[in-house]
């Protein structure tokens, strides 16, 4: 079984250092030896479930995205979220490095795990997790994202299946994955009493929210990049 593995670094000074290894299936980009033998119960399905999870609790006992963050929560969950920390993410391809907050770093990371840890609301975002950009900004992702979606439809279309040029899928993917993170922030206060696995995931959501309700207008930023397109003559 091929895998593809993204390892994150994280150095606080005085030589204390983190690594995290995210290893995923390189077929099904699903995450591979994640989640520890004995699980807290704020990971389990029924624990604040979303209201809008498809699992059944008898078939699925735990919560996919909670069970897969325990490793996370076991190991930031006494740092502040203003914690400062150098992040090297490495990959078979390229090594990125940037001095930032824990709670950024920590964001990142937690967005490539909660992308492919078999949540059916966001396994949506496997092909961003392919192609995993540390760090990115709203724009960058904005642009990853509705580029993705876009690239779904023309294999929709390949297919003779309909098609959504209007991204209206996309602000329904990204409202469905608010919920998910409004119940997970209520499991991760359970977890941990310090701020930044918990600030991690909100500045994740607030990007969800934002993209959910102004996509058009954030694309919009975006018309002027594509005038060699536009302005094509012949």
């Amino acid at each position: 079984m091929e895998t593809i593995t993204i390892a994150y670094w994280f150095s606080f000074g005085k030589g204390t250092m983190e690594v995290f290894d995210v290893h995923l299936d390189a077929g099904s980009l699903e995450l591979q030896r994640n989640i520890p033998d004995n699980l807290p119960d704020w990971t389990n399905l029924d624990f604040y479930q979303c209201p809008n999870c498809p699992l059944d609790v008898e078939e699925h006992p735990f919560c996919p995205v909670a069970a897969n963050l325990v490793n996370i929560v076991n190991r930031f969950g006494s740092l502040l979220s203003y914690n400062e920390t150098h992040l090297i993410v490495t990959t078979k391809e390229r090594v990125i490095s940037q001095d930032t907050t824990v709670q950024r770093a920590v964001g990142s990371l937690m967005g490539l795990i909660i992308a492919t840890c078999g949540c059916p609301h966001t396994l949506y975002f496997k092909p961003m997790a392919r192609f995993h950009l540390p760090l990115a900004n709203n724009q960058e992702t904005i642009y990853r994202a509705a580029s993705m979606y876009l690239l779904a439809q023309y294999f929709l279309k390949k297919e003779g299946k309909e098609v959504d040029f209007d991204l209206k899928g996309l602000a329904e993917i990204y409202h469905n994955i608010q919920l998910v993170n409004y119940t997970i922030a209520q499991r991760l206060r359970a977890a941990t009493k310090t701020d930044s696995v918990i600030n991690a995931l909100v500045e994740l959501d607030i990007f969800a929210q934002t993209l959910s309700l102004v996509i058009e207008d954030s694309l919009e930023d975006l018309h002027s990049l594509f005038a060699p397109y536009l302005n094509k003559i012949g």
